[in-house]
């Protein structure tokens, strides 16, 4: 868009330009017609002039073509006498025998005709164009004939053009300082209502730092002084709200909690960054979005749907499940009612209280799981040992029978007994690796080779893929690793039934190395993986038990490997097989 200054000028200009050149028009054809009545009345007077000095020489010998030569000369123009038949008498422009009968010539006829009139034609004789005009002669009171004067038209063509060159020379210059004057004039009236403006442009865009320059004390002046005041309280105002803001979203996206603003339509307005880890996702894509459009967890939409049904508050504990992750939160959802007491939206805010949850269920679990494990082997050693002082220890078969009992219940109580000691070892806070370079492919060659013969005993084809030549070392405790490596593999074992198949890769990543190990086993439910890595979970609690499983193997897996800063995951289907992978970091920035 042109600016105004430009628009203002051109206006003007165009307004003058369209004056100047109508009145060039007019000036032009004014001087024209002056010239040409002016070249007439020539052209009349000295044809009559031409014609009284034939009319003087009455009673004289006259030469008519001595005459139209002389005449020509004085008054430079064609000059042609021709008689009243139309013969050509004299003619100062060539030989007059030469010439055709001029009877019919239109200035001649016009003359007959009792109109004489300026006749414009093209003349073959002197190859130009002429204006010419006849009149008659008298001799002796008789019309003898009549005398024609011819003027070249090319005289007008010359004035016109010097006319019109003065024109335009006078006017071009007289634009030129008119339009010098008009811009340096516009420029001066439009130039601070342009900076104004703009100013008011740049404070519309948010600018609030845009001032103007402050003019003369006219009225132009007072717009730009208030402009420049305009623009100094917006700024402040901004500069509080900006400050009001930006402590309002340090409090709301620091907040331990998550929080969640819906307004009345249903939209979500407002959400913290807390809600990211909550709903493990890229939650700033919900905002203004339906709330049961974005969020899955049916629990929380119904929590949701009473809250605008009843406009109460509403508290509720549910459990959020992202992955092999299991969150449990205390919702406290409440309604935003206006002073009106129409209800403007809901705030939900989100308290995790998943680690009061987990020692809650700890606690219990650990009561509960030890006392059960360690029931089963002490029952038994006790049982047998009963059973041995009652007499049987006196039957040398019965005696080595149980005592061999004891002794496998006394190595299984051993092992779980050694197995929550590591456990709890792992969750201190004190607890470290031995870090240094691992290579991860010999730790996993020799926990298979010590691994296959428990696999060959059930036939079970124990395979090992990667290349094996290459060393791929990594950052990392070698013992921690090789415990990782024989609690994956011995557990593939153990749940995979005879004559199976496991494959044990190792695929080496840029920046990362994969440790996998896949089977061919009873697999499990998808509802069962989210808690195989809790203590003492068995997903089939009488096969493992009676394989010599303690229940805590795969719970020091995710220790260990969490530690290792990798990632641990793990998808199976129901009779089909498992597959456990682990992530780890070849360089490690400790």
């Amino acid at each position: 868009m042109h600016k105004l200054k430009f628009r203002l000028v051109f206006a003007i200009l165009s307004m003058t330009l369209l004056v100047m050149a109508s009145l060039g028009l007019i000036i032009g054809q004014v001087y024209k017609n002056i010239y040409e009545n002016h070249l007439t009345d020539r052209l009349m007077k000295e044809a009559e002039l031409a014609a009284y000095t034939i009319e003087s020489h009455e009673g004289d010998e006259i030469d008519e073509q001595l005459l139209a030569l002389r005449m020509s000369e004085r008054l430079d123009a064609r000059v042609t006498i021709i008689a009243v038949d139309g013969t050509v008498l004299g003619e100062s422009a060539t030989d007059p025998s030469t010439m055709d009968d001029h009877y019919e010539r239109p200035e001649i006829r016009a003359i007959r005709e009792g109109r004489p009139e300026i006749e414009i034609r093209y003349s073959d004789t002197v190859n130009q164009e002429l204006y010419y005009y006849a009149v008659p002669y008298e001799i002796e009171g008789t019309e003898a004939g009549y005398v024609r004067i011819g003027v070249a038209t090319q005289t007008i063509t010359n004035l016109n053009e010097t006319i019109w060159w003065i024109l335009a020379v006078s006017f071009t210059i007289a634009f030129v300082v008119i339009g010098t004057i008009t811009y340096r004039i516009a420029n001066e009236m439009i130039k601070p209502i342009e900076n104004a403006s703009e100013v008011a442009i740049e404070l519309a865009e948010g600018n609030f730092k845009a001032r103007t320059f402050e003019g003369k004390k006219d009225e132009v002046g007072q717009l730009t002084r208030s402009m420049n005041v305009l623009a100094y309280n917006l700024e402040q105002i901004t500069k509080r709200h900006e400050a009001q803001q930006e402590r309002l979203e340090t409090l709301i996206n620091n907040m331990g909690s998550g929080l969640i603003f819906i307004n009345a339509r249903g939209d979500i307005s407002l959400i913290n960054q807390r809600c990211h880890d909550v709903f493990q996702e890229n939650t700033n894509v919900w905002l203004n979005q339906l709330y049961h459009e974005t969020i899955k967890s049916k629990e929380l939409i119904k929590i949701v749907q009473a809250v605008f049904i009843t406009e109460k508050r509403h508290r509720e504990q549910i459990t959020l499940v992202n992955g092999l992750d299991t969150k449990h939160f205390d919702i406290h959802a409440a309604p935003i009612l206006s002073e009106m007491g129409i209800m403007k939206g809901i705030v939900l805010v989100l308290h995790d209280i998943t680690e009061l949850k987990k020692l809650e269920q700890v606690r219990k679990d650990f009561v509960a799981n030890v006392s059960h494990e360690l029931k089963t082997p002490i029952t038994s050693i006790k049982g047998f040992s009963e059973t041995l002082l009652d007499g049987a220890m006196k039957d040398p078969v019965y005696l080595e029978k149980f005592l061999t009992i004891i002794y496998q219940e006394s190595e299984r109580l051993q092992s779980l007994i050694q197995d929550l000691l590591e456990l709890s070892k792992l969750e201190q806070h004190y607890f470290s690796l031995n870090w240094g370079k691992a290579d991860l492919t010999k730790i996993t060659e020799d926990v298979v080779e010590l691994l296959r013969p428990k696999a060959e005993d059930k036939g079970i084809k124990l395979n090992l893929h990667g290349d094996t030549a290459a060393r791929l070392e990594m950052d990392g405790d070698s013992e921690r690793l090789k415990q990782i490596a024989i609690n994956l593999i011995s557990n593939a074992i153990t749940y995979t039934p005879n004559d199976g198949r496991i494959d044990v890769s190792i695929i080496a990543k840029k920046e990362s190395i994969e440790f996998v190990v896949q089977d061919n086993g009873i697999g499990m439910e998808k509802a069962e993986l989210p808690r195989i890595f809790e203590r003492f979970y068995r997903v089939d609690r009488a096969r493992s038990r009676n394989s010599g499983g303690t229940g805590l193997g795969l719970a020091i897996v995710k220790h260990l490997v969490e530690a290792h800063n990798g990632k641990l995951s793990v998808s199976s289907e129901l009779g089909m097989g498992t597959t456990f992978k682990v992530i780890f970091i070849r360089n490690q920035q400790r």
